[in-house]
């Protein structure tokens, strides 16, 4: 199996493949998809990992301000887990991420989602604090200095 990873920049009404990426998402998330709000959204990066044609796993983030991307989604087809899509899909984002000036990448997780909860840490994030949502739920924020990787990979990132 040779997974090919793309992405795309700008709104998901551009990106053709958005409609089996909304699909994948509500399997993993259930059908209430946070996703609609990304209709609204014209500056989205969206990555996807493909099986053939088939999505099997994607990242979506966008610009917090000058210095700071926010990574908002991510998911991988249960099938496909174990494999380092979400660990490829986040090392991608973040050499992206660096290539445009961004200085730093946050996202926010909860406890229920142990294994994201844990890639983050082991990809260099940091807990910086927690809140509760909309819904009375705790989210976990975390952050990650691009400027780090900068020095130890001598601006390759």
């Amino acid at each position: 199996m040779a997974i090919k990873y793309i992405f795309h920049q700008g709104s998901p009404e551009d990106f053709s493949s958005w409609p089996q990426l909304v699909k994948l998402n509500q399997e993993i998330f259930g059908p209430e998809s946070r996703l609609q709000k990304a209709g609204e959204m014209d500056n989205l990066f969206i990555q996807a990992a493909l099986d053939g044609e088939r999505i099997i796993g994607y990242k979506i983030g966008y610009p917090y301000d000058s210095v700071t991307f926010y990574s908002w989604m991510g998911g991988v087809d249960p099938d496909y887990r174990g494999q380092g899509i979400a660990r490829e899909l986040m090392r991608q984002q973040h050499q992206w991420c660096a290539h445009q000036g961004y200085l730093e990448v946050q996202t926010k997780t909860q406890n229920r989602w142990r294994e994201m909860l844990m890639l983050n840490i082991s990809s260099g994030f940091d807990i910086i604090g927690c809140q509760i949502d909309r819904r009375g739920e705790l989210k976990i924020i975390l952050s990650k200095n691009l400027t780090d990787n900068l020095i130890k990979d001598g601006g390759d990132n």
